[in-house]
């Protein structure tokens, strides 16, 4: 037998033989501590010199040992531990079940989410959303569809007749999409994914045990997911503003696809079986009763489980919008450098006070506050003339020991360092300063809360606001650190069914252009002119910037003629929308 231990980056745990651990009396006892009489100062040394000697020489081939102090300096790398699975034992094309069975016992074993629900209840809606936060923490995820699988295979949809339960070729149809589905669920989550999300109605005990014996089967957890709504103004909205627009109505006028698909939900609810307290008290699941009036939670089982019940207890479906902006220009900005506390620059102040206009224009009653600890953007909140709560959690992103350096110092004094950046700048810490990946943790606690408030604005920083803009846009840790979000601009997110509306409002007000882009060469042994290539132009700048690059459609400050928009009798000039998206299922929709 062997103790398996993982390397935990500075500290590396090896796999040392059970012989080492000599059984006593008390397991965690060796040989070595049954002697209690008083030790020498030499005998100390020897006993220490005999268990490190004992355990260095145990360690299995191909293990090196921790290079001592006196070697060579350790290189600091910023790449992520690559996770390995074990293959399985298999019979006939199928993993062994008895292994299997012991895999769902361990902690990092994979979980698949499955929904539960009559049609229109919102499981799609709590599986993108599950799926698009899971993904932002860092817990590979993905969302597998029923739905999607039956319309590729149908292409055409009729009408509900199809999903009638004396259907039998219908019948066979869902079964066999459904049976797709888990496939590709199971090929996903073998190949190194976390989370799988399977969203389907599941509707009867059947289902959902045939579902259970098939994670059991490939040692995956099983968290179910039920969505129950008896309020037929919110079914009846649902419909209206997700149903209607699906595929299967494309060619439906509103009352006959509203028609159709209250007669396809009347086709579950015969044979709906709820998840029961007594009959289901063996699985572990959630129940959402009412869009969130009421909460059963049953035997969480780990981390990521609890994780999801934490989340989905904080959403709602409230309409409301959530403002975001950084400071006003501040003194740092005008010069160069990154980080630092400054105030602000005179015009960081004047985009104060048109914020301040802008607000009154939206004209919200309830509107709340928030901004970091640092001086600009508390700054920037004051003059807004509304109260404010600072969290020390949207505070700019930690550069360490780059704080308040321009990039052509930080070139200069740290090239490698500089390098590594531009290498994975989503996982790149700063010396004595953090990551956007440590960014995102710090995060969490706020976007809980935005997802539990109304009318929000949150005046923050430059990294700061790109990883709240990944979570809401849906974006990858390489699209985040590169995120546009400019001085003096407002962004207004507006949930939507199945995504997020976002409104890029400029002030218009000239600020300093904070952005830089990847450069093409990322090598260690680049030049000083390649590496200081994307770099923006400031006062102190001894460079000469390039030429505008041309602007991606990722970006939210896309080359768009600007279309003015009126947000106040007297302040319309004052404000611009620069462009509008949307960000849904289908992806991004510029307009």
């Amino acid at each position: 037998m062997r103790v398996f231990l993982r390397d935990y980056g500075r500290h590396t745990l090896r796999m040392v033989p059970q012989s080492i651990m000599t059984t006593t009396s008390r397991p965690h006892q060796t040989a070595l501590m049954r002697d209690r009489s008083p030790e020498t100062l030499q005998q100390k040394k020897r006993r220490r010199a005999t268990v490190t000697e004992a355990t260095m020489s145990s360690v299995e081939v191909g293990m090196e040992a921790r290079p001592s102090n006196s070697a060579t300096p350790r290189e600091l790398t910023q790449n992520p531990l690559k996770k390995i699975w074990m293959p399985l034992p298999c019979k006939n094309g199928l993993p062994d079940k008895r292994i299997c069975q012991r895999m769902v016992c361990m902690t990092n074993c994979p979980t698949l989410i499955v929904t539960v629900g009559l049609p229109a209840r919102g499981k799609t809606y709590i599986s993108k959303k599950l799926t698009r936060y899971l993904n932002w923490i860092g817990v590979p995820t993905r969302e597998f569809n029923v739905g999607q699988y039956r319309r590729e295979c149908l292409k055409i949809y009729k009408s509900f007749e199809f999903f009638r339960p004396d259907n039998e070729e219908g019948l066979k149809i869902r079964q066999q999409c459904a049976s797709a589905a888990l496939k590709d669920v199971r090929q996903y989550l073998t190949d190194g994914g976390q989370v799988a999300v399977f969203d389907a109605t599941n509707t009867t005990r059947e289902r959902r045990e045939t579902i259970t014996a098939f994670a059991e089967q490939n040692g995956f957890k099983v968290f179910f997911v039920e969505s129950v709504c008896e309020d037929p103004e919110v079914i009846a909205e649902n419909i209206v503003q997700v149903k209607l627009g699906s595929p299967d109505y494309t060619n439906c006028n509103t009352e006959e696809a509203m028609e159709d698909f209250k007669k396809r939900i009347k086709c579950y609810e015969n044979s709906y079986e709820t998840l029961d307290e007594v009959l289901d008290r063996h699985l572990s699941y959630i129940k959402i009763m009412d869009v969130g009036r009421r909460y059963l939670v049953n035997q969480v089982q780990d981390h990521i489980q609890s994780r999801i019940v934490y989340y989905l207890m904080n959403i709602h479906i409230t309409p409301r919008s959530i403002y975001l902006c950084r400071h006003g220009e501040s003194d740092l900005n005008v010069k160069g450098c990154i980080g630092g506390d400054s105030g602000l620059s005179p015009r960081g102040k004047e985009f104060a006070k048109y914020l301040h206009q802008f607000i009154q224009s939206q004209e919200i009653g309830d509107l709340k506050v928030w901004t970091s600890q640092m001086k600009r953007t508390i700054q920037t909140a004051e003059a807004v003339s509304v109260p404010y709560e600072q969290w020390k959690a949207l505070n700019e992103i930690d550069a360490g020991v780059c704080e308040e350096m321009m990039y052509e110092e930080i070139q200069q004094h740290y090239p490698l360092e500089f390098a590594m950046r531009d290498q994975d700048k989503y996982r790149y810490r700063y010396p004595k300063g953090e990551s956007y990946e440590d960014l995102v943790q710090r995060l969490e606690p706020v976007i809980m809360e935005l997802e539990r408030q109304e009318h929000v604005l949150v005046i923050c920083h430059q990294a700061v606001m790109r990883c709240l803009l990944a979570y809401f846009l849906d974006k990858t840790a390489e699209e985040l650190p590169y995120l546009k979000c400019p001085l003096h601009t407002v962004l207004k997110l507006t949930p939507v069914a199945y995504g997020c509306k976002v409104e890029s409002i400029y002030l218009n007000v000239d600020a300093v252009n904070t952005h830089r882009e990847r450069p093409e060469n990322v090598e260690v042994s680049r030049m000083a002119e390649e590496a200081l290539l994307t770099v923006p132009a400031h006062q102190t700048s001894t460079f000469i910037a390039p030429q505008k690059m041309p602007c991606r459609q990722s970006q939210l400050t896309s080359e768009i003629k600007a279309n003015r928009v009126e947000v106040g009798p007297l302040l319309s000039p004052r404000f611009v929308t620069t462009c509008v998206i949307t960000c849904g299922p289908s992806g991004t929709v510029w307009t």
